[in-house]
């Protein structure tokens, strides 16, 4: 076999250009992977949201309750109500998975190839929490349209728990009917700021989940990979392991579940900043830690937990799952062949290529 230093730039030029088209591909299949994600898990966000926010009749005392939360969002607004707010959640989940997938595929490839000897878990680790980072541009007003129209549910509910009162709601908190509307009250009435309630508190929520995440995906692989190997007889070195479907959607149900369990406390905090509107309740993100701890201890940052999780291991694995299917079925590049491997003193080839 021909190494790739002995090849003509004009084969080299053709594979590295071949290579990165395939890495862009990657920011497509993980905005398709994470908007079905989303879409089919839309409706345990909105239960999870709205146990954290303590609002829409899910009251303390029951929110640990996850089917009376569920009973008490359907009587009061409806089935329809679970998938309020989904087009900003599907918006901004597409944008982060595009970001997200593109990135960690894109410097996977970079470190195989330039820094072989910097990959590994924490590489993993940087590149997940920097495509996440890079998302949050848009994720986050999204995130603040999605969680206000999910707490509102419908407008029939909407009004009849406000009654008189709801003409005297602060503006920005009036009912939206749609996402464009809810955009432009909040920007009106709270300027940017309002949109991007919470960034930080996102980004601190964001960049360890999805850094854990992808650096828990990628270590089952090769653990996984390990094994087989030493299991065979005799082990099989080189082999490389194609996994299954059904593997590929434990390994990342497992992933999402753990990360999405480490980082209940930061949720419960962007939640709860990012719902409050321009009616303040906390002054800030440590106004916001301090009064949850004095007022509801440590059960109250892990409030939500269960649905959150609920929501991420089926998300995740789908995702991750639906990622590497695109890749099998999708990424096939046609390998270039050299029939003959005779060398020109010039380093062209001189055999011809199929």
């Amino acid at each position: 076999m021909v190494e790739e230093n002995n090849l003509s730039p004009r084969l080299q030029a053709s594979r590295s250009s071949a290579k990165g088209f395939f890495s862009w591909r990657e920011f497509a299949w993980g905005a398709l992977a994470s908007g079905f994600g989303e879409t089919l898990m839309h409706p345990v966000d909105t239960l999870k949201t709205r146990i954290q926010s303590g609002q829409s009749g899910v009251t303390l005392q029951k929110q640990s309750d996850i089917g009376h939360a569920l009973k008490n969002i359907v009587a009061m607004d409806g089935v329809r109500a679970l998938y309020r707010g989904v087009v900003p959640g599907l918006t901004g989940s597409m944008i982060t998975g595009a970001t997200y997938f593109g990135f960690i595929e894109s410097t996977k490839d970079w470190l195989e190839d330039e820094r072989p000897n910097l990959a590994g878990p924490w590489a993993h680790f940087c590149a997940g929490a920097v495509g996440d980072t890079l998302g949050s541009v848009v994720y986050v007003p999204c995130e603040v349209l999605k969680q206000r129209m999910q707490i509102q549910g419908s407008s029939k509910g909407w009004h009849q728990r406000h009654g008189a009162s709801s003409r005297l709601v602060t503006p920005s908190l009036q009912y939206y009917p749609g996402m464009w509307h809810a955009g432009q009250a909040i920007l009106k009435y709270e300027g940017l700021s309002g949109l991007y309630a919470g960034y930080f508190s996102t980004l601190a929520r964001d960049v360890p989940f999805a850094g854990f995440q992808i650096m828990l995906y990628e270590g089952m692989r090769a653990a996984t990979v390990f094994g087989r190997r030493n299991s065979s007889v005799p082990p099989v070195e080189f082999q490389k392991h194609e996994f299954s479907s059904l593997e590929e959607l434990m390994m990342g149900g497992t992933a999402g579940g753990l990360s999405a369990f480490l980082t209940t406390p930061m949720d419960v905090l962007k939640t709860r900043l990012q719902i409050q509107g321009s009616h303040m309740r906390y002054k800030g993100w440590f106004d916001a830690w301090q009064q949850i701890w004095r007022l509801e201890g440590i059960k109250g940052f892990f409030r939500g937990a269960l649905p959150r999780v609920l929501w991420f291991v089926p998300a995740s694995a789908v995702s991750f799952m639906a990622v590497e299917w695109l890749r099998k079925e999708f990424n096939t590049q046609t390998p270039v062949r050299i029939d003959s491997q005779s060398i020109q003193p010039d380093g062209s080839l001189s055999g011809s290529l199929s």
